[in-house]
C-alpha cells in the first residue's frame, strides 16, 4: 500500500510535533503548516532531520479561507492527495469575559475554529472520491468544561466537536472518518513554564493521575485514530486529560 499523506496545521512545536513524530513512526508521509510569523521553519526541519524524520513544511494562513485552498492545491501536486488531517492550529487570548475585547475573540475563533473549516473543506471531497480518510480536531478540556477567562477559547474548542459531528454523519458512508481529541493540561513548554507553585497547588491537585500529560501520548492516539484498527470510530470526542474531567 502507498504512503499516506498527512496533514498536521501547527505541527512545529508541543503536542503538534509529537503528531508529526507518531504519524512518521507509523509509516505516512507528514506535512505541517506553519504560520506566517513563524521565522524558524527551516532550523525545526533540520532538528527533526537529526532525529530522522523528513518532514515537509508549508507556510499557511490557517485563518484565510483561500490561503488554505492554495496550500492544499500545492501540497497535492508536489507531495500528493491528502489522505489525513490533523487541525491541531490553535492560539489563546485570555481574559475574563467583562476585560475580553472583540479582537481578542475573533483571534481565538478564526484560528482555533474557522481553521477547521478552511482546512477541511478543500480535502474533504478528495477524501471521499477515494473512499477513505481520517480528520481528526484537537480540542481541549476546556472545551468540554469551560474555563474561567476562556469564553473565546472553550467556545471555540466545543465548536469544534459540534463540527466533528456533523461532518462524521455526512462522510460516513463514504469510508471517511471524523473524530475529536481533547487533550488536557500535557507537558509543552508553555504548560511546564507554569511557575512550579501554581502547578503543585492549582493544576497538579485537579488531576486524579496527579501527572501532566506526555505529547507523545497524544501523538500515540492520532496515530491510533488514523489507523486500520481506529475506522469504527467516527463522531467520537476522545478525552486524554488524566481523569480531570470525566463525561
Amino acid at each position: 500500500m502507498a504512503q499516506r499523506v498527512a496533514v498536521v496545521t501547527g505541527g512545529m512545536g508541543g503536542i503538534g510535533e509529537a503528531i508529526c513524530m507518531k504519524l512518521a513512526a507509523a509509516g505516512h508521509k507528514v506535512v505541517t503548516t506553519y504560520s506566517p510569523g513563524n521565522t524558524r521553519s527551516g532550523e525545526w526541519l533540520a532538528a527533526m532531520k537529526t532525529k530522522g524524520y523528513t518532514f515537509h513544511a508549508y507556510q499557511v494562513d490557517v485563518t484565510d479561507f483561500d490561503a488554505c485552498q492554495q496550500a492544499v492545491a500545492t501540497i497535492q501536486s508536489e507531495v500528493g492527495p491528502i489522505d489525513i488531517l490533523v487541525n491541531n492550529a490553535g492560539i489563546t487570548k485570555d481574559a475574563s469575559f467583562k476585560k475580553m475585547g472583540k479582537a481578542d475573540w475573533d483571534a481565538v475563533m478564526r484560528t482555533n475554529l474557522d481553521s477547521v473549516f478552511n482546512m477541511s473543506k478543500p480535502v474533504c471531497d478528495g477524501m471521499v472520491e477515494r473512499g477513505w480518510g481520517r480528520v481528526i480536531n484537537v480540542s481541549s478540556v476546556n472545551g468540554q468544561k469551560g474555563a474561567f477567562g476562556q469564553t473565546n477559547y472553550s467556545a471555540a474548542k466545543a465548536g469544534m466537536h459540534g463540527f466533528t459531528k456533523a461532518l462524521a454523519l455526512e462522510v460516513a458512508r463514504k469510508g471517511v472518518t471524523v473524530n475529536t481529541i481533547s487533550p488536557g493540561y500535557i507537558a509543552t513548554k508553555m504548560v511546564l513554564a507554569v511557575p512550579k507553585e501554581v502547578m503543585d497547588t492549582k493544576i497538579l491537585p485537579q488531576i486524579p493521575l496527579g501527572r501532566l500529560g506526555k505529547p507523545e501520548e497524544v501523538g500515540a492516539l492520532v496515530a491510533f485514530l488514523c489507523s486500520e484498527d481506529a475506522g469504527y470510530f467516527t463522531g467520537a470526542n476522545l478525552a486524554m486529560n488524566g481523569g480531570q474531567h470525566m463525561q
